[in-house]
């Protein structure tokens, strides 16, 4: 990706079972003074992110983590483990293991959320906050949108389906070109177990938090409300998930975030698309 080399750390984190690692992926100087930190969103991995950390990494140490389930880490020994409460543990385990604190936040979707958690939880852990396309308030129609797809488990016979289905699964993203498919199809799949053909890299059993019971709106104002430290906000224009005045009320209330909506997406913006990454870093560095 660049002159900045990504290092991989497997950090070792508790459940309520057992043990299980969550994979890392850093790049720039371990010892720079500040530290950015990003989090995806649900079946996603922490790759999404190599365009942006190219682009901060002369200035800050950049820190990606898969969620347990995504990516290299690995998967919980119950789908019902799934939830904010092992992410928010697994993260603090990261911190604690890489000697993280007070870092700037990135998170996409389900990264945001978790970032809105540990800023209100914990303020001296987040300087600053990127939330990218999630806010306080969740419509019940979004997340009933993203049940009827979360735990997916399709088959491919060669990468070539990999990434037709990228690019029509992820078109919401924005503009994504050959590259930015071929990086999403190279780090979004396994090998299946058959030895031949691929599926997706995350456990299916994410999705069972999903399913079972009634899905209603998601109301976290109070939780908005709790954070005091420095915010941005990136909006899908075409956003089913954060809505239009879901974003006009946080810049209003909490921490007044800076809003930038972001045309031509969906939920949720790439990140990868070079106008996009110069909004988050102009807003971290002042350039």
């Amino acid at each position: 990706m660049g002159a900045y080399e990504l290092a991989d750390h497997l950090i070792d984190c508790t459940n309520a079972q057992s043990t299980h690692r969550v994979a890392v992926h850093a790049w720039g100087d371990p010892q720079a003074p500040r530290a950015v930190v990003c989090l995806h969103g649900l079946t996603r991995n922490a790759r999404d992110f190599d365009f942006l950390a190219e682009a901060l990494a002369p200035r800050a140490r950049v820190v990606a983590l898969d969620a347990v389930g995504r990516g290299e880490s690995d998967w919980l020994p119950e789908g019902c483990e799934y939830g904010y409460p092992q992410y928010l543990a697994d993260v603090q385990a990261v911190f604690d293991r890489l000697g993280l604190s007070a870092v700037d936040w990135v998170g996409t979707s389900m990264g945001g959320l978790v970032g809105m958690f540990l800023a209100a939880q914990q303020p001296e852990a987040i300087s600053r906050l990127v939330i990218n396309d999630v806010g306080p308030f969740i419509p019940k129609a979004a997340l009933e949108r993203i049940g009827d797809y979360v735990g997916a488990d399709p088959f491919f016979e060669n990468l070539d389906e990999v990434r037709a289905y990228f690019a029509e699964v992820h078109a919401p993203f924005g503009p994504l070109d050959d590259r930015h498919i071929d990086h999403m199809a190279r780090h979004g799949v396994r090998a299946d177990a058959s030895g031949s053909g691929y599926r997706l890299r995350y456990d299916p059993r994410i999705g069972e938090p999903f399913q079972g019971e009634d899905i209603e709106d998601v109301d976290l104002w109070e939780v908005w409300d709790a954070i005091a430290c420095p915010t941005l906000v990136l909006r899908g224009a075409d956003s089913d998930l954060l809505l239009a005045e879901t974003a006009r009320e946080m810049a209003q209330r909490g921490p007044r975030a800076e809003v930038v909506e972001i045309p031509g997406c969906g939920h949720a913006p790439s990140l990868m698309q070079p106008d996009q990454i110069e909004v988050v870093k102009g807003w971290l560095f002042g350039t």
